[in-house]
């Protein structure tokens, strides 16, 4: 049994399916990329194993937890940075993560030692006491990604963890999601249109088209099926993802990818 499984999840909005019949099977311990054209239902399905959305059909669960009768405890066992900035500007890096580790009903002792260990690993240790707001897009990411790991959560989720970040930012949030794996064994599944970092970062790949999954596998088995050598990430993601037209998405989600990409910028 995997860390996180779906069988025939499906979630319908009106006549519109926007997750039809997702069944994903994830391994303990891996970094799985959830890729697809805008539109393709990755967000819907994060906010459905996250429990912030209910399915329509279908089971999932997280950490051997359903997300339907157990949602509480899938919550406790997991970890979540949306794609929306969730630091509080007008208050510290620390005061955020203090914060946070009161919500997840922290020990003084614990909070004191976790806070110190995330702004060590999240290399934002000098500016502990610096507001937020003046933190760069890349240090707001990690902050971030620190606040979601402070109880130590078996799966992490993230959506477009590195939209609107130059290249130095999101390396340094590549390598801090690698340390999480590496040295907690966290289980991390994010949504991305970077094809470097899917290709980076992923053990496992999966493509959804329409709601569903298209092709799943590693970055490179999903090379090989394409039959072109010297294949790359973009060319399997022409290959599965679906055609140009359809890869645009509505307005909603362009203005929203936008405004992410703004504010982190």
């Amino acid at each position: 049994m995997g860390i996180l499984e779906t069988r025939a999840l499906t979630r319908r909005f009106g006549k519109l399916t926007a997750v039809d019949n997702l069944t994903i099977q994830v391994q303990a311990g891996q970094i799985v990329g959830l890729l697809g054209s805008n539109g393709a239902g990755k967000t819907t399905a994060i906010k459905m194993l996250t429990t912030l959305l209910p399915p329509t059909a279908g089971t999932a669960t997280v950490a051997g937890f359903d997300v339907r009768t157990q949602a509480a405890r899938v919550r406790r066992a997991i970890g979540y940075v949306p794609q929306l900035i969730s630091a509080e500007g007008t208050l510290t890096g620390y005061e955020n993560l203090l914060i946070f580790a009161k919500l997840y009903d922290l020990s003084s002792g614990e909070r004191t030692s976790r806070i110190s260990d995330s702004l060590v690993l999240m290399n934002l240790e000098d500016a502990a006491n610096r507001l937020v707001r003046e933190y760069s897009g890349g240090m707001i990411r990690r902050l971030e990604i620190a606040q979601s790991m402070l109880h130590r959560p078996q799966v992490l989720f993230l959506d477009e963890p590195t939209i609107g970040l130059d290249p130095i930012a999101r390396n340094s949030v590549w390598d801090r999601l690698t340390e999480l794996r590496t040295q907690f064994g966290t289980t991390i599944f994010l949504t991305t249109h970077d094809m470097e970092e899917a290709e980076t970062l992923c053990q496992e790949i999966i493509i959804l088209h329409r709601g569903s999954v298209a092709v799943s596998g590693s970055p490179e088995a999903l090379k090989a099926s394409v039959g072109k050598e010297g294949a790359t990430m973009d060319d399997v993601f022409v290959r599965y993802a679906g055609t140009a037209l359809e890869s645009g998405g509505t307005y909603r989600e362009v203005s929203r990818t936008r405004r992410t990409a703004r504010r982190v910028g």
